[in-house]
């Protein structure tokens, strides 16, 4: 009987699952793997709200697998150590894996290949299983990658991506290779009560719910905050437990404005993943090198554990923070917003609040978090380095009758309307509650100390 290991990491599913199908189709069995790599918790990528997340794709996906006649195995230690000693145990000639991008994702792939073909088993890695166009498939003709996104976007629209694999009908997992029980939700310490619930199960119901009911609206309504609708599938993205290209198929085939949008945010996914494909330090180098240094000190300090509490004054950016910890998700314009009076407006180092978002965000993804942080801090692709966005007119744009902050700052509940944004303007009984602070920094001040830093005055 020929077996080969399928190792399982962003990926996380069994629809449109290319290297579980290369693997059924190549052997007789297959042994599915996860590792719970020691070198991914040393490099601080194991926040609570993904290991709760994580481990509900896991017991989900040992479930799909087990009503297939299979079962997934799951290990812990060095990624590279445990794959060869589940290969040995179960005499398989060859592993099965998605791509990664990152420098991290790439390095574990050439020291796995090295390992495995010193034991005489050959290493198959796959493209455009995380992404809907695999990274480096379109290029423009003078580069290695697009670093604009518009050109991109026409050059991927272009392409015909594959179309989606259905899940198999059955797995068949060979005997005597033993597997740690899979880890639980409930295990997990310090996670978000606001959580979602992960799995493919979870994230296909939400997707089908979400194309049928709000799909329509999503051109005109993605940026209403209070409004959320949004798809809510980036930590299924992330975790993999959907797939980017069948998420193209399906919705490219809805008429309409709405399902249009939404492939282009997918578009925008891809985008960030083949920049850092390219350029993988800029997961921590700036991609487009400032000549200026950013705010240190005593004062930027205080302000920036301010803005991570959710007490910067300003309380569309508060409220947004303030989702992100009870939920460990921020609404996209909410993202845009906080990052920019982070970078911009009290002038803090991107990769601060890079890390901020990391340490919370179930979607904590190493591609779309950094380069959309650096886009945000004109440290990256956006080809208008220097805007800025104003929290209280963003506010007033997103958030019109102040919804999404009375639902996210209490303390604010009993202001009325628009007033909400701006509560420092209050006078009498309608003075906003003395535990909400004053703006950290008048914003016209911050934006001509921001100016003055780029040299724009």
């Amino acid at each position: 009987m020929t077996v080969s290991v399928v190792l399982f990491t962003s990926d996380l599913r069994l629809h449109d699952q290319p290297a579980l199908r290369a693997a059924l189709d190549a052997t007789d069995a297959v042994v599915p793997l996860f590792v719970r790599d020691d070198a991914v918790a040393e490099a601080g990528f194991t926040a609570p709200n993904r290991a709760a997340f994580l481990a509900d794709c896991l017991t989900d996906l040992d479930r799909s697998l087990r009503e297939r006649g299979g079962r997934l195995v799951v290990r812990s230690g060095d990624l590279v150590e445990e794959v060869c000693r589940v290969a040995t145990e179960a005499d398989a000639d060859e592993v099965h894996l998605a791509e990664g991008v990152s420098a991290f994702a790439r390095r574990r792939e050439e020291r796995l290949r090295a390992a495995l073909e010193a034991g005489g088993r050959r290493l198959f890695v796959h493209e455009g299983v995380t992404t809907a166009v695999a990274p480096g498939a379109v290029t423009p003709a003078s580069s290695d990658h697009f670093a604009v996104f518009t050109p991109y976007f026409r050059k991927w629209s272009g392409q015909h991506p594959r179309r989606p694999l259905g899940a198999p009908r059955a797995v068949r997992v060979p005997d005597g290779v033993g597997s740690e029980e899979i880890p639980a939700r409930r295990e997990v310490r310090g996670a978000s009560a606001g959580l979602a619930a992960g799995g493919e199960s979870e994230g296909r119901d939400r997707f089908t719910a979400w194309l049928r009911r709000d799909a329509g609206a999503y051109e005109d309504q993605h940026d209403d905050l209070a409004g959320d609708a949004t798809s809510r599938l980036s930590a299924h993205l992330h975790f993999g437990t959907l797939s980017p290209a069948e998420l193209v198929h399906r919705a490219g085939r809805k008429e309409g404005l709405g399902p249009a949008a939404f492939v282009r945010q997918l578009c925008w996914r891809d985008f960030h993943h083949q920049v850092l494909a390219a350029r993988p330090d800029a997961s921590h180098a700036d991609y487009r090198p400032r000549e200026d240094r950013w705010r240190t000190g005593r004062d930027a300090a205080r302000e920036t554990d301010a803005w991570r509490e959710g007490r910067t004054g300003y309380p569309i950016v508060d409220a947004a923070m303030r989702q992100l910890a009870h939920e460990g998700w921020m609404h996209n314009r909410g993202r845009l917003l906080t990052a920019s009076f982070l970078t911009k407006t009290l002038y803090v180092d991107w990769r601060t609040g890079a890390d901020h978002f990391l340490s919370l965000l179930v979607d904590g993804d190493i591609a779309n978090n950094q380069m959309n942080w650096q886009w945000v801090a004109g440290t990256g692709t956006d080809t208008r380095p220097h805007r800025v966005l104003n929290p209280v007119r963003q506010a007033h744009r997103h958030d019109p009758d102040g919804a999404y902050v009375r639902r996210w700052v209490p303390e604010l509940a009993g202001v009325e309307g628009r007033a909400v944004h701006e509560p420092w303007k209050l006078t009498g009984p309608g003075r906003a509650a003395a535990d909400y602070p004053e703006p950290l920094v008048d914003l016209a001040e911050g934006l001509a100390r921001f100016r003055q830093a780029r040299g724009r005055e």
